[in-house]
C-alpha cells in the first residue's frame, strides 16, 4: 500500500498530463452512461408526459411501481440483464454480454424509471396549470405532449441530468454484464472498484477526481438550469 500523499500526488498527475488508459476509461463511461441517458429520455419522458396527462383505473397502481422501481437494486439489474444476454438466455445469439452494448443496456433499464418518476411529477404539475388552455384549444393528447415536453424542456434536463449522475456513478449492473475487461468494458466506477482491491491507489484516485468532477458539474448544471427555468417562466 502506498503512502497516501505520493499516491494523491501521482493521481493528480495522472489527470493532469491526460494519461491514455485514464482517457480511455473515462471516455468509454461517458460513451456508456451518456447513451443510456439518451436512449432513458426517449422511453422516459414522453411514458411519463402520457401518465402525466392520463386518467385511468389502475393509475394509482402504476405511480406506485414506478416509484418504487425508482429504487431497482443495480445487481438485480445486472443478474436479469446476465440472464437474457448469456449463452442460454434467450437473447444469448446476439452475443452482447460482455460488451459495452449489454452495459448500456444495464444502465437504460436503471434510470428509466427515475426519468419517468420525475417527469411525470414535472409534467402533470405543468398539465394541471395549463388544462383549461389546453381544451379550449381542443389539442389531440400527441399535441399536449409536445406541448409540455417543450414547455418543460429546462425542467426535464434536469431530470435527464439526474439519470445520467445515476448511471455514470453505477457499479453493480455494469460489473455483472460488462465484466470489467481492460480496454473493452472498464468504466470509471468498476475500475476504482479493481485498482482498489489490488492496491493500486493512484490510478483509483485519479479516476475518483475525475467522478467527482463530473459530479460537481452535473449539479452545477442542474442548477444553472433551474435558475433558467425560473428566469423564463417569471419572463
Amino acid at each position: 500500500m502506498q503512502d497516501l500523499g505520493g499516491a494523491f500526488a501521482l493521481a493528480l498527475s495522472l489527470v493532469l498530463s491526460g494519461d491514455p488508459d485514464l482517457l480511455e476509461i473515462v471516455s468509454l463511461s461517458l460513451r456508456v452512461s451518456l447513451t443510456a441517458t439518451a436512449a432513458a429520455c426517449a422511453i422516459g419522458l414522453p411514458l411519463g408526459a402520457l401518465i402525466a396527462i392520463s386518467r385511468f383505473p389502475g393509475r394509482g397502481a402504476v405511480l406506485v411501481v414506478v416509484n418504487a422501481l425508482m429504487g431497482l437494486p443495480p445487481v438485480v439489474v445486472g443478474l436479469l440483464v446476465y440472464i437474457h444476454l448469456s449463452r442460454a438466455g434467450p437473447l444469448g445469439f446476439l452475443g452482447l454480454l460482455y460488451t459495452p452494448t449489454a452495459m448500456i443496456i444495464a444502465q437504460t433499464i436503471l434510470i428509466v424509471p427515475i426519468v419517468l418518476a420525475l417527469s411525470r411529477q414535472v409534467l402533470e404539475d405543468l398539465h394541471a396549470e395549463y388544462a383549461e388552455q389546453f381544451r379550449s384549444l381542443c389539442l389531440t393528447q400527441v399535441q399536449t405532449v409536445q406541448a409540455l415536453l417543450w414547455d418543460a424542456r429546462y425542467a426535464l434536463l434536469t431530470v435527464a441530468l439526474a439519470g445520467f449522475g445515476r448511471a455514470v456513478a453505477e457499479v453493480g449492473a455494469v460489473i455483472l454484464v460488462g465484466g470489467n475487461i481492460d480496454h473493452l468494458t472498464r468504466v470509471m466506477t468498476t475500475a476504482i472498484a479493481l485498482e482498489t482491491s489490488k492496491g493500486a491507489l493512484p490510478l483509483a484516485l485519479a479516476l475518483g477526481i475525475v467522478l467527482m468532477v463530473l459530479a460537481l458539474g452535473v449539479n452545477a448544471l442542474v442548477q444553472g438550469l433551474r435558475m433558467t427555468g425560473a428566469r423564463h417562466a417569471h419572463a
